[in-house]
């Protein structure tokens, strides 16, 4: 009997996606897009509670009544801007954690390796994330934030002003205990400007002063001049408390030099980088390299999150997981902080400066990283 041949069908070759491959550039926007969903909300999370907690702040020390609603709240938005060069490696953290935890959790990651998606284009795809993040966030070190402290500080020192009439409402006594100065005014138009009924009471050596005034103007003072009050149809009593000789004076009009706000000491959080960079004071080094190390540090925490995000469907596992990536967080937090600290007071000098943590952050996100590692297996179990 003769045996039938059967003819195998030919073998063929199963193509690997190549780097070029649409299939890739697909992988890499859908990873991109599960990192940037809840990196949005987090940050948006982080910012609306830093947000509230400091207008909380701010109204307990009675902010408002120094500076006015409208103050306060760029007061509160400056403070948010200057957070967000720390809110965004944080939510960056979360984002990937949680991000590729849950495409781990349902096998997705898996299914992206059996179709020749490796583990190092996985890392390209957060680096994709964790670099724009890391520039926007050195940009924000960089530029906004001097100047967010520095318009900040201005706003302190107008609240400070004890004759800044822009603070002042109408119907109600305002005293400063350091210089015995009290104000009060029944009447302010919506400009601010004008006020009617004006009194002021200021203790000086040996007696006090007096003044009432009908009607006032806060005028904006020219460049180089100190702030002016000019009060019309008023009177003015110097009273000497030792002795006879109390004075009254009535004027038509007086101009009244106030306190200037706009004058600020050195404020290393407000000088410019290269202000900083010039600096041989350790204050001003720690202060610059904190600048500098803020995109280093967004890109080196998504690396190191890469690893804590290989969880299992086991819901207990992943507990631990996230345990443990908020204590690597916690650690890195700490250090940070000591590292600045020991700049600052001239412990380490510029170099190594605060850049021993972020060489020690590289060689633990490499080890981390690297193929059988072997605490790759301690993070799963």
């Amino acid at each position: 009997m003769e045996t039938g041949r059967y003819d195998l069908p030919p073998r063929r070759k199963i193509r690997r996606p190549r780097n070029g491959d649409g299939t890739v550039k697909i992988v890499e926007r859908y990873i991109t897009r599960e990192l940037m969903t809840p990196f949005t909300v987090v940050i948006v999370i982080l910012a609306a509670l830093f947000s509230s907690f400091s207008s909380a702040r701010f109204l307990a020390g009675a902010v408002t009544e120094s500076l006015g609603m409208a103050a306060m709240l760029k007061l509160v938005l400056l403070k948010t801007l200057i957070a967000l060069e720390v809110l965004m490696p944080i939510a960056l953290y979360v984002a990937i954690v949680m991000g590729l935890g849950r495409l781990h959790r349902d096998q997705e990651i898996n299914v992206l390796r059996s179709a020749g998606i490796s583990e190092h284009r996985i890392v390209y795809a957060v680096l994709l994330v964790a670099i724009p993040v890391g520039i926007v966030s050195g940009a924000l070190s960089i530029f906004a934030r001097p100047w967010a402290y520095e318009e900040s500080y201005l706003l302190n020192a107008q609240a400070e002003a004890e004759l800044n009439m822009d603070r002042f409402q109408a119907g109600r006594f305002y005293g400063s205990e350091s210089s015995g100065r009290v104000v009060y005014l029944r009447a302010k138009d919506d400009t601010g400007k004008e006020m009617a009924e004006v009194f002021h009471y200021i203790r000086k050596n040996g007696g006090s002063e007096v003044i009432v005034a009908k009607r006032a103007l806060s005028r904006e003072p020219a460049s180089g001049q100190r702030p002016q009050i000019h009060l019309f149809d008023g009177a003015s009593y110097r009273l000497t408390h030792a002795a006879p000789g109390d004075t009254a004076t009535r004027f038509e009009k007086l101009v009244y030099f106030t306190d200037s706000g706009n004058a600020l000491d050195y404020k290393r959080k407000a000088a410019t980088t290269a202000t900083l960079q010039a600096s041989d004071e350790p204050r001003d080094i720690a202060e610059f390299q904190w600048r500098l190390s803020r995109p280093l540090a967004t890109v080196l925490l998504a690396l190191i999150a890469v690893p804590f995000s290989r969880g299992s469907p086991r819901q207990d596992k992943n507990e631990k997981t996230y345990y443990a990536a908020a204590l690597v967080f916690a650690i890195y937090y700490i250090l940070s902080g000591l590292a600045q600290t020991w700049v600052e007071q001239g412990t380490i000098g510029r170099f190594p400066g605060v850049w021993w943590l972020y060489l020690l952050m590289t060689a633990i996100a490499l080890a981390l990283l690297s193929p059988g590692y072997r605490w790759k297996q301690a993070l799963r179990r």
